[in-house]
């Protein structure tokens, strides 16, 4: 690594100063366009140390890449593509890719308020995290909240939160206060393969494994407070957070397009320095099906987060004896960071159609962008960033230079520095929760003792400086922090 204010080079990648946390690779032999990384210099340093920076290097040869590859300050490496990665393809002249997208489909974060205080719970942290864990089902395999039928699965595919509300699972509020308000209008049902469905029907309202959670947290930070009061958050309030996906589904979505790439459009494959990018041509009959395919995994997680919110409120209905309504367990927001979308965005002064990219990435639209629900139209965005079971996490709202620096993204997490193999040498999974309750006052219960080793606080980032990079760049404006109280993982 050579060492000069305005020059960085890693593994001899180049990356030179643009301004203040934003570095470029510059753009040179087969490259498209340039990558950037948003990062300060110790965010930097860290994401440097794996083959992040390559892998975003690689992206920059996908056919159609617009403007440049954008690597967020959780960056790590990923497959294929990296994990806090963004890029925005041409959808007549470039290309779609499941290998950017990733293989847990429309991953991503919902919070619930409540008008709960840390008084009220506090003293019930035991009580309150046994009872989440026995009845939010978590884990490898099956066991969810409905066990969908042929019928349940089609509907929940075509229609997402539209078919939670039919059945009984959510209000129209709920819809209200979801990305795209719980339903891609493009999902096409067919497109998903019966051994896809055949995975995802028993596990609809489940949490899952690996660093999925359902956490129940203390905000303790407030930044922006019209914006906090716009969001229904307030200090020492209690909120509850759920991060999952689509699953057995989405992963084998993922997989069966992987797998018809390579015998379909060898050609593509051939011309990208990484076949785990795998991309197939705009307009071709693949591609046209695989973001078919997407749009009804993207339905199914929703679906999946929406029945974990309902059962999650029954469960603080028995543990506090009152109704969900009169304790105002609403949902803030629900929003993907793992998704391909159509989006218009401003290229080099021309307005135009693009397959959004985001793996590990969060979208970040400012107030006025017709796609935001009404609620935020006029305040911007909510986006949830996800902190380790240790740290903190924050609820931001999108920011003005979104749209211009990072096609209305920023960061989804604290991200990685350390493999889940490497973890579980480091850590005991026993010990990180004695140390979190006797320190922390975090209540920690997992399916295994490896789990909570994998997830140990140490084998993140921190949270704190990944948004502060956000919020100096004015891609995510700061609103307010939390703290846990207690998480539940699989």
């Amino acid at each position: 690594m050579t060492d000069d204010a305005d020059v960085r080079e890693f593994d001899g990648i180049r990356l030179e100063r643009v301004r203040d946390y934003v570095w470029e690779i510059p753009r040179e032999g087969d490259m498209r366009v340039p990558a950037r990384v948003l990062a300060s210099e110790k965010l930097l340093e860290q994401i440097g140390g794996d083959k992040t920076l390559q892998q975003l290097r690689n992206a920059t040869h996908l056919p159609g890449i617009a403007k440049h590859a954008i690597c967020m300050p959780d960056g790590h490496q990923g497959y294929g593509f990296p994990v806090g990665g963004v890029g925005a393809t041409d959808v007549e002249n470039g290309c779609i890719s499941p290998g950017s997208v990733g293989y847990d489909i429309n991953c991503g974060v919902r919070m619930m308020t409540t008008n709960l205080t840390y008084d009220d719970v506090q003293g019930r942290e035991e009580e309150l995290v046994e009872a989440l864990f026995a009845n939010v089902p978590s884990g490898l395999g099956g066991g969810g909240v409905v066990q969908g039928d042929r019928d349940a699965v089609e509907g929940v595919l075509a229609r997402g939160m539209d078919w939670a509300l039919e059945e009984g699972w959510a209000v129209e509020e709920d819809l209200a206060h979801c990305e795209d308000e719980g339903m891609r209008p493009d999902a096409d049902p067919s497109a998903v393969s019966q051994k896809a469905k055949d995975r995802g029907k028993n596990q609809l309202g489940s949490l899952g494994s690996g660093n999925h959670f359902l956490e129940v947290q203390r905000v303790t930070d407030v930044f922006r407070e019209e914006v906090a009061d716009s969001f229904g958050l307030f200090d020492d309030q209690i909120v509850v957070l759920v991060h999952c996906g689509s699953r057995g589904l989405g992963h084998q979505v993922c997989s069966d397009y992987l797998r018809r790439i390579e015998k379909e459009h060898g050609d593509l494959l051939a011309d990208l320095p990484d076949k785990e990018l795998a991309a197939a041509p705009a307009g071709s009959e693949l591609a046209e099906e695989y973001y078919g395919a997407m749009c009804a995994a993207i339905n199914f997680a929703w679906v999946n987060r929406q029945l974990i919110m309902h059962r999650t409120r029954q469960v603080f209905e028995r543990v506090f004896e009152r109704d969900w309504e009169e304790m105002e367990m609403h949902l803030l927001y629900d929003v993907a960071h793992n998704i391909a979308k159509k989006e218009v965005h401003d290229v080099d002064g021309e307005e135009r159609e693009l397959y959004v990219h985001r793996k590990g990435a969060t979208r970040a639209f400012p107030a006025g962008r017709p796609e935001l629900p009404s609620a935020y139209r006029d305040v911007g965005q909510p986006i949830i960033i996800p902190g380790s079971m240790g740290a903190g996490s924050y609820v931001l709202r999108g920011g003005e230079n979104s749209l211009n620096l990072t096609f209305g993204s920023t960061a989804h997490g604290a991200g990685r520095t350390m493999s889940r193999t490497q973890a579980k040498q480091e850590y005991w999974g026993e010990t990180v929760q004695n140390e979190l309750r006797d320190q922390e006052k975090i209540y920690v219960k997992a399916q295994s003792g490896a789990t909570v080793a994998e997830e140990a606080p140490g084998v993140y980032k921190d949270v704190d400086e990944v948004v502060r990079v956000s919020d100096e760049l004015g891609i995510g404006d700061k609103v307010v922090r939390t703290f846990p109280v207690c998480n539940i993982k699989g």
